[in-house]
């Protein structure tokens, strides 16, 4: 048995502010760029609950 290392991603978020997960060391996409270093997955998720407020993309929101 294997103690694998826990994966770690990042937080990306696109111009229409919305967030996603991404794994640590694969190439972030076109359109996406990085808001946070690598975290475990529960960091990830905490960091896009507390920031992610409205779900709507920016150019429904009017701002």
């Amino acid at each position: 048995m294997t103690d694998a290392p826990e994966p770690r991603f990042l937080v990306l978020v696109n111009d229409e502010d919305q967030y996603s997960l991404w794994p640590e060391g694969k190439d972030v996409p076109q359109g996406w760029r990085a808001c946070t270093e690598a975290q475990s997955r529960e960091d990830a998720l905490a960091h896009v609950d507390a920031t992610w407020t409205d779900m709507r993309p920016r150019s429904l929101r009017g701002t």
